[in-house]
C-alpha cells in the first residue's frame, strides 16, 4: 500500500491553529533546547502581523497539514517547514517548488547559522549565501540566502 499523497493548497483563515502548531513541532524539533511552547503567544502575534497577509501554500496528506511556506510581496520566505515526521519525504520540496512558481524572479531567506539541515535543503534547491544577519529575536547568527543567486531582493 502506498503512502497518501501530500496535496498543495492555500491558507484561510480557519488554517491558523494548525499552522502554529504545526510551527512549533518543528521548531520544536529542530531546536530542542528551546521551549516553543513558551512562545505561543508571540508567535501567534507574529502570525497575524506579518505573515497570515503574505501568499501562504499548505501542503497536506489526508486532511492533516504537514507542511507550509509563507511568501511575501518581495519573494521573502519567512517561513518554510514540514512536521518533524515528514522530513525527508519530499514536502518541503513541493513547497519549495511553490515558492519559486510563487515568485519565479527570485526569493530570498535568512536561515539560522547552526541550522545545517535547513541550509543544506536551500543550496541544493539552487539557494547561494549571499550575506550574514542576525535575528533580531533571539541574536542568533544568520546567512542570507538567495535564488537565483544573482538576484537582488527590492527593499
Amino acid at each position: 500500500m502506498s503512502a497518501p499523497a501530500i496535496r498543495l493548497r492555500p491558507y484561510c483563515a480557519a488554517d491558523e491553529g494548525a499552522a502554529i502548531e504545526l510551527w512549533r513541532r518543528a521548531w520544536q524539533v529542530a531546536y530542542p533546547a528551546i521551549d516553543f511552547s513558551a512562545r505561543l503567544s508571540w508567535w501567534r502575534a507574529y502570525w497575524r502581523d506579518n505573515l497570515a497577509g503574505a501568499h501562504v501554500v499548505l501542503a497536506e496528506r489526508d486532511g492533516e497539514l504537514v507542511g507550509l511556506v509563507t511568501v511575501d510581496a518581495r519573494g521573502c520566505i519567512d517561513q518554510l517547514l514540514a512536521a518533524p515526521e515528514c522530513w525527508g519525504a519530499g514536502v518541503a520540496a513541493m513547497l519549495m517548488g511553490a515558492a519559486k512558481e510563487r515568485a519565479p524572479a527570485g526569493l530570498h531567506l535568512e536561515v539560522n547559522c547552526d541550522n545545517i539541515r535547513a541550509e543544506r535543503f536551500y543550496r541544493k534547491h539552487g539557494f547561494s549565501v549571499v550575506g550574514e544577519g542576525r535575528n533580531p529575536r533571539s541574536g542568533a547568527a544568520t546567512w542570507r540566502m538567495r535564488w537565483p543567486p544573482d538576484q537582488v531582493p527590492a527593499n
